[in-house]
C-alpha cells in the first residue's frame, strides 16, 4: 500500500502530462496567448509533481530492498550459523557452491532487482485497466485487440528465449563465487605463497579460474544476445503501432468532420493513450532480462535454503542441546556439578566423511577428570579426526560416542589446530567466543597484559588480525584457554 499510493498518484499525473501536448494543438492554432500561458503554468506545475513523485517512488523502492535483504539475510544467517551448520556446509558438503557468495552477493542482487521490478508490477494492473478502456474509448475495438496480441507474441517470443539464460547464469555466478575465493585464498596465505615464491603458480591458476570464468559469460553473453534481440524490437514496433491504430478509424472517415487542427490534437490525444499503454506492455517485457536474472539468483538462494533446513533438521535430530552449543549463562569459575568424565567411547570406528577407508577401528576410551591423555601417531591416522568426532563436527561409522560434559568454560574447550580470531579488540579475542567479560574483575585485563605485542595497542587487532605471527597467535590461543579455565581442553 505505502508503494501503490504514490505509483497511482504518479499515473494519473502521467496521465494530466500526456494529454498538454494535444492542448497546445489547440491553444497554438488558434493563437490564444492567455490559454498558452495557462496551459504553460499548468504543465510546469505537472511537472515538477510528477518528478516528486516518481522520486518518491524510487525512494520508497531504496527502502524495500534494504528491508527485503535484512529480512531475507537474517533469515538465512539464523539457520547457517544454528549448530555446526556453517562448518559442514562449507567443509563436508560439495553440492551447495560458495555459501558466503550466496548469502553475501546473490541476496543483494536478487533483492536490488526484485525491488526495481516491485513498482512496475504493482501499477500495472491499474495502468493496463485504465488505457485500454481509454484506448477502446478512442479507437473502438481493433485498437486494445491489437496491442493486446502484440504483448502476447512478444511474452512467449522473450520466454523461449529466457529459459536457457537462467541455467547459464546460475553456472556464471558459481564461476564467480570461485574465482573470488582464489584472490581471497592468496589474501589469507600471502606470507606462506611469499616464502615459496608461489607468485607465477598462482598467476597461473588464477588466471585459469578467469579464463573458466570469461568463457561462461561469453556464452552467457550470446544467448542474451537473442533476448536483447527480441526485447528491441518489440519496443521500437510498438512505438508505429500506435498511429496504425489511430490510422484505421481515420481512414476509414469516422473524424471526416474536423478540420486539421483538431484532428492534430485528436491525433496527439489518442497516440499518447495508445503508446502508453504499448509502453506498459513493452516494460513487462523489458523486465524478461531482469526476471531471468531474478530467477537465476532465486534458484541458487533457494537451493541454499533447502540445504540449511535439512542441515538444521538433521542436527536438531541427532545432537542434544549440549554438544551443539556454547553455555553462555555462565562464565568461568562459575563450574556445574558434573561427573568426573568427559567422553565414553564404546567400540567406535570413524572415517572420513568422504572416504570409507577407516581410520580407527573399535576404539574404546574413557575421558575423565585428572587423567592426561596424549594420542601420537604418524600422519593421517586420524589424531584430528577423532577431535573432530569428540567436538561432534563428525559422525562415528560405528559405535557409541556418550558426552557426559558440555562445551564452554565449565566443560570442555577444543584448540583448533590452526587459530582463529574475529574482528574485535584484544581481550575481545582473550574472552572469545563468550560475549561478555566474565568476572568483571581485572582478571582478563592481567591476561591481556600477557600478550600484548610490543608498539601495538589493544585496538590494533579490530580490524587486522593478520598482522599477528603464528607464535603470538598460539600465545593468544591459549591466553583464552587460561580465561575460559574448562574442565577439560584438547588440542
Amino acid at each position: 500500500m505505502t508503494l501503490w499510493t504514490p505509483d497511482w498518484c504518479k499515473q494519473l499525473v502521467i496521465y494530466q502530462v500526456g494529454l498538454i501536448p494535444s492542448q497546445y494543438y489547440g491553444v497554438l492554432g488558434s493563437k490564444d496567448f492567455s490559454g498558452f500561458k495557462t496551459l504553460t503554468a499548468i504543465a510546469v506545475i505537472l511537472i515538477v509533481l510528477n518528478s516528486t513523485l516518481k522520486s518518491l517512488d524510487q525512494f520508497i523502492c531504496n527502502l524495500m530492498y534494504v528491508s527485503w535483504r535484512k529480512t531475507l539475510t537474517e533469515y538465512l544467517h539464523g539457520y547457517y550459523f544454528k549448530g555446526q551448520v556453517y562448518y559442514t556446509l562449507n567443509v563436508l558438503r560439495e553440492d551447495i557452491d560458495n555459501p558466503d557468495q550466496r548469502i553475501s552477493q546473490d541476496v543483494e542482487r536478487f533483492c536490488r532487482q526484485l525491488s526495481s521490478m516491485a513498482s512496475k508490477l504493482i501499477i500495472s494492473p491499474f495502468t493496463l485497466g485504465y488505457y485500454t478502456y481509454q484506448c477502446f474509448h478512442s479507437t473502438g475495438w481493433l485498437g486494445p485487440v491489437s496491442i493486446f496480441g502484440y504483448f502476447v507474441i512478444g511474452t512467449v517470443v522473450n520466454k523461449v528465449l529466457m529459459s536457457p539464460i537462467v541455467s547459464k547464469l546460475v553456472h556464471q555466478e558459481k564461476l564467480e563465487g570461485d574465482f573470488r575465493f582464489k584472490h581471497m585464498q592468496i589474501r589469507v596465505n600471502a606470507e606462506p605463497a611469499a616464502f615459496y615464491r608461489a607468485g607465477q603458480v598462482e598467476h597461473m591458476r588464477t588466471d585459469r579460474r578467469l579464463q573458466s570464468l570469461l568463457q561462461t559469460q561469453r556464452e552467457l553473453m550470446g544467448k542474451e544476445l537473442w533476448l536483447y534481440i527480441g526485447i528491441n524490437t518489440f519496443d521500437y514496433l510498438g512505438s508505429i503501432l500506435s498511429y496504425v491504430v489511430i490510422a484505421v478509424p481515420i481512414f476509414s472517415g469516422v473524424y471526416g468532420d474536423l478540420d486539421p487542427a483538431q484532428l492534430s490534437a485528436l491525433v496527439s490525444k489518442n497516440a499518447f493513450v495508445s503508446i502508453y499503454l504499448i509502453s506498459c506492455f513493452s516494460q513487462l517485457i523489458d523486465l524478461s532480462a531482469t526476471l531471468s536474472d531474478v530467477a537465476g539468483y532465486a534458484h541458487r538462494i533457494g537451493e541454499l535454503q533447502e540445504t540449511l533446513l535439512s542441515l538444521s533438521r538433521k542436527h536438531r535430530d541427532c545432537e542434544s542441546e549440549a554438544k551443539t552449543n556454547w553455555d553462555f549463562d555462565n562464565g568461568p569459575g562459575e563450574q556445574t556439578v558434573l561427573g568426573d568424565t568427559a567422553f565414553l567411547l564404546e567400540r567406535v570406528s570413524l572415517s572420513a566423511p568422504s572416504s570409507d577407508k577407516l581410520l580407527i577401528k573399535d576404539l574404546d576410551l574413557r575421558i575423565s577428570q585428572g587423567n592426561n591423555l596424549l594420542i601420537v601417531g604418524n600422519t593421517g591416522t586420524g589424531k584430528t579426526s577423532l577431535l573432530r568426532v569428540l567436538g561432534g563436527l563428525w559422525d562415528c561409522t560405528r559405535g557409541n560416542i556418550h558426552m557426559l560434559t558440555c562445551f564452554g568454560p565449565h566443560g570442555v574447550v577444543f584448540l583448533p589446530q590452526r587459530p582463529f580470531f574475529t574482528d574485535g579488540t584484544l581481550r575481545e579475542q582473550v574472552i572469545y567466543p563468550l560475549k561478555k567479560i566474565y568476572p568483571v574483575s581485572g582478571e582478563v585485563r592481567f591476561i591481556s597484559k600477557l600478550v600484548l605485542i610490543a608498539h601495538r595497542s589493544d585496538s590494533c587487532l579490530c580490524c587486522r588480525y593478520d598482522i599477528l605471527s603464528p607464535g603470538e597467535m598460539q600465545r593468544l590461543s591459549f591466553a583464552r584457554l587460561f580465561y575460559l579455565q574448562p574442565r577439560y581442553a584438547g588440542e
